[in-house]
């Protein structure tokens, strides 16, 4: 997982690729929390929280092209 101001400088096909990549790792630690080998309960909610801050730095980039070509 990449951190919050890693994830600033990426481009949207990067921000895509690591809302995929967090979403695969979120189910493996739900998996691992279901057959009790995930020691670290904390690492779920972070990888959704996570998952919740790439989601928005998506819609922020769509909502800037979208009001950039009102503009024009």
């Amino acid at each position: 997982m990449a951190k919050s101001n890693d994830l600033q400088d990426l481009d949207l096909p990067g921000l895509v690729h690591e809302l995929a990549d967090t979403k695969q790792e979120y189910l493996n630690l739900r998996f691992r929390n279901a057959t009790g080998q995930l020691d670290n309960r904390a690492a779920i909610n972070t990888a959704r929280k996570q998952i919740a801050r790439i989601n928005t730095l998506i819609r922020q980039r769509e909502i800037a092209a979208a009001e950039a070509q009102e503009k024009k």
